[in-house]
């Protein structure tokens, strides 16, 4: 059987960190920016934990 792929669009968009937490960005971002105060995009800025309840299913498909 083959070795099973990674998901290549997700493993561009999730960090693993060295504890295993994965990180990602905010989404909304740059969608209607105009609109959206300073305040609320430079909170967007940051980079976010993955929920631990979807970390599991992620960590499945982005593993080599």
């Amino acid at each position: 059987m083959p070795k099973m792929k990674s998901k290549s669009a997700l493993t561009k968009r999730v960090k693993v960190t060295k504890s295993g937490k994965l990180m990602r960005k905010a989404a909304y971002t740059s969608h209607l920016a105009p609109r959206k105060t300073t305040k609320q995009k430079r909170q967007l800025r940051k980079v976010r934990l993955v929920h631990k309840s979807d970390a599991k299913r992620i960590k499945y498909l982005i593993q080599n």
